[in-house]
């Protein structure tokens, strides 16, 4: 059986491969893509990858709801916000929104999920 690259996360990932982390599968992106779809005014602000963790990207909804899933690459997450038509910004140029900032402090019951890193759920 051929294994489908969906979103294109093996064909960007480049050399380079991050060793402490795992890597970026369909079922991130489709995280990303349903945060979106279920919320509005979503912006993609992606994260850079470090040594011990795969390229990320945040989505931020309007009121500053957030999630972040590992992406693999830049090139995927741009992909997928230009089919979803939403805005997606390079964190270390224009850092995170206070929008995002101000609801963690909204919200300070929530936690981080270790099931689904950057993953705000309720206590």
């Amino acid at each position: 059986m051929r294994f489908r690259d969906r979103f294109g996360l093996r064909k960007n990932r480049g050399s380079s491969v991050t060793r402490l982390d795992r890597e970026a599968t369909d079922s991130d992106i489709e995280a990303l893509i349903a945060f979106a779809r279920s919320r509005r005014g979503v912006e993609f602000f992606v994260e850079p990858e470090t040594f011990a963790t795969d390229t990320t990207a945040v989505a931020v909804a309007h009121d500053g709801e957030w999630t972040r899933r590992r992406v693999g690459s830049p090139k995927v997450i741009a992909k997928v916000a230009r089919d979803l038509k939403l805005p997606i910004y390079d964190v270390q140029i224009v850092g995170y929104p206070a929008r995002m900032r101000a609801w963690n402090a909204r919200n300070p019951n929530r936690r981080i999920d270790p099931g689904t890193p950057g993953e705000a759920v309720s206590s």
